[in-house]
C-alpha cells in the first residue's frame, strides 16, 4: 500500500471519529447547526472511501483495454464527491427551513459546543496534511479530500461563533439560520469541485505556467534538432502527458535523433513527476517556423 492509499485510508477513520464527536454535540445542545455540521460529516466518510478506492484502481498498471492507465478514476471520483456534497447541502437546507418556521428554545451547553469544536480541530489538521500531500503526489482524489474537510471547517467555525450568540441574544432562528447559511456553503464548494473535476475529464491542457517550463526545456535539451512544435498536454489525475514533434535535419540518422530524444525526455522527467512523453521526429521539410526554437 503506497502513500497515497494510506493517506485514503487515514480519511475514513478520522472521518469516524469526526462524525462521533460531532453527533454527540448535536445529542447534547438539539442544535440543528449541529445537526447539519454532524450530517455532512457522513458524506465525508462517504468520500473517503470513494477515494481510496479511487486511488487504488487508478495506481493499477496499464493493461490491454486501458492502454493508458487508469488514472482518470481519481476525477470520478471527485465528481461524486461533488454531487454528494450538493445532496447533503439540499438536506440541510431543508432541516433549516422547517426551523425557521418553527424555531425552538435552545440551552446550548458549552461542553457541546466544545466537543463540536474538537472535532473541528481534527478535520483542520487533516485536511491541511491532505491538501499537501494531495498537491505534492498529483492525486486530484486526495485533493479534493482535503478541500471537502477544508469546507467542514469553515462551516464548523462559523456554526460555533453563531451558536455563542444564541444564548446571548435570545435569537433562536439564529440556530437554522446559520444552518442555512452552512448548506449554501458547501452547495458553493460542491460546485466548485465537480468543475475542477469535470476540467479534468475534457482533458485540460496544462497551466500557462507549466507549459512554459515544458518549452524551456525543450528548447535547452534539443541541441542538434531544428525545432519543436505542435505541443500539446493534458492531465489524467497523477500522470500528465506530453507530445509534440521534433524537427531534425533530414541527413541525421535514426539513432542521433533518437539519442535527441531520449535527453529531452529525461530533462522532463526530472522535471516533472510521473511524465509521459511521447515524441513525433520528422525531416526539416515539415518544419513550420513556428513553435519552440532550439537553442544551441
Amino acid at each position: 500500500m503506497d502513500k497515497i492509499q494510506k493517506l485514503a485510508v487515514g480519511s475514513i477513520l478520522i472521518g469516524v471519529i469526526v462524525f462521533a464527536l460531532k453527533y454527540a454535540a448535536y445529542y447534547m445542545t438539539g442544535s440543528i447547526a449541529l445537526y447539519s455540521d454532524a450530517l455532512e460529516s457522513i458524506i465525508n466518510v462517504v468520500t473517503a472511501v470513494a477515494a481510496l478506492l479511487a486511488v487504488r484502481l487508478s495506481a493499477q498498471p496499464a493493461d490491454k483495454n486501458h492502454p493508458y492507465g487508469h488514472h482518470k478514476v481519481e476525477y470520478f471520483s471527485a465528481v461524486l464527491e461533488g454531487v454528494l456534497i450538493i445532496v447533503a447541502a439540499l438536506l440541510i437546507l431543508r432541516e433549516s427551513y422547517f426551523g425557521l418556521l418553527h424555531p425552538r428554545n435552545l440551552d446550548i451547553p458549552l461542553e457541546g459546543l466544545g466537543v463540536n469544536a474538537i472535532a473541528t480541530f481534527i478535520n483542520a489538521c487533516w485536511s491541511w496534511l491532505l491538501i499537501r500531500e494531495g498537491r505534492r503526489m498529483r492525486s486530484p482524489a486526495l485533493n479534493a479530500d482535503g478541500r471537502h474537510l477544508l469546507t467542514d471547517v469553515y462551516t464548523s467555525a462559523g456554526v460555533l461563533a453563531g451558536l455563542l450568540f444564541v444564548p446571548l441574544t435570545g435569537w433562536h432562528w439564529l440556530d437554522p439560520a446559520m444552518a442555512a447559511l452552512v448548506a449554501v456553503n458547501i452547495l458553493w464548494s460542491g460546485w466548485g469541485l465537480m468543475k475542477e473535476s469535470i476540467g479534468g475529464l475534457m482533458d485540460e491542457a496544462m497551466p500557462e505556467e507549466e507549459l512554459k517550463r515544458v518549452r524551456d526545456v525543450i528548447a535547452v535539451n534539443a541541441e542538434g534538432a531544428i525545432e519543436a512544435h505542435d505541443l500539446r498536454t493534458r492531465h489524467a489525475g497523477r500522470v500528465t502527458f506530453i507530445d509534440f514533434h521534433l524537427v531534425v535535419p533530414g541527413h541525421m540518422s535514426v539513432t542521433e535523433a533518437h539519442d535527441i530524444c531520449d535527453r529531452i525526455e529525461r530533462a522532463l522527467r526530472s522535471d516533472i513527476d510521473d511524465a509521459l512523453i511521447t515524441i513525433h521526429v520528422e525531416p526539416d521539410n515539415k518544419a513550420k517556423h513556428a513553435g519552440i526554437v532550439v537553442l544551441s
